[in-house]
């Protein structure tokens, strides 16, 4: 049985699902220009999370609004690099204002998928977020390349898994061309994090069951029905806000 969990959401998104969402969640991972956000939704749900004392990170990504950060983009380091500060900086004045404190930072879609896998993108990520290694936990996939690196360089990290997606053989997650990449069902996305919670094991698409650890699940907040799952993960479960490395 499950017992404890820590929640956390992509949020500023423009699904406006701020509010209904909040109040299950120790962690929110704000969109900071990337793929979606500026000043003001930075600022609203900022105010949102603070009102629910939800810890606040910084979800950079891709400089890709049209394809909301999900494909891959090649781009020169040191544009990377930049894009990126740059995208963490403008949250982090929000957070400043508000008299908040910029918890952790956690990447956003392709971004999040390549540097799980390639050493050189981890690497170009960790430069670009090194001014923040003693501030702020990283959210990262167990068993990544970039969460090894991270460890090796001195970072503190939160091990991120993903409560309504599934996973193959490798870890990765189904891709969203898919027709069983997103789990809606709600007793379906119980049992998953409650194996992946008491026996650090998660069921593959294709069949198998892969070791994997986490001290916070997500929850994206543009799945169709995200309050809902949200919600009854929330209640049948115990929020700790301790739960694991944090």
């Amino acid at each position: 049985m499950i017992n404890r969990i820590s929640i956390n959401c992509d949020v500023g998104e423009g699904l406006n699902n701020e509010t209904a969402l909040m109040p299950y969640l120790s962690y929110c991972n704000v969109a900071c220009g990337g793929h979606f956000g500026d000043a003001f939704t930075m600022k609203e749900t900022t105010g949102i999370a603070l009102k629910h004392g939800v810890k606040i990170g910084a979800h950079p990504s891709y400089p890709d609004k049209e394809n909301f950060g999900r494909v891959s983009m090649e781009m020169p380091k040191t544009e990377l690099i930049s894009t990126i500060q740059q995208q963490i900086n403008t949250l982090k004045k929000v957070v400043d204002a508000a008299s908040a404190k910029l918890h952790h930072i956690k990447p956003h879609g392709a971004l999040y998928n390549d540097i799980s896998k390639n050493e050189q993108l981890a690497e170009t990520f960790l430069s670009s977020v090194e001014i923040y290694k003693n501030k702020c936990l990283l959210m990262l996939p167990y068993g990544s390349v970039v969460a090894k690196m991270a460890v090796e360089k001195g970072f503190g990290i939160l091990l991120e898994a993903f409560a309504d997606r599934n996973y193959n053989n490798d870890l990765s997650l189904v891709s969203r061309t898919q027709p069983n990449a997103l789990i809606t069902g709600k007793e379906e996305m119980l049992a998953h994090v409650a194996s992946m919670i008491n026996n650090n094991k998660v069921y593959t698409v294709q069949g198998e069951w892969k070791t994997i650890k986490a001290d916070t699940f997500c929850v994206h907040s543009d799945t169709p029905n995200a309050e809902e799952l949200v919600e009854y993960l929330f209640v049948n479960t115990i929020k700790v806000e301790n739960y694991g490395k944090v």
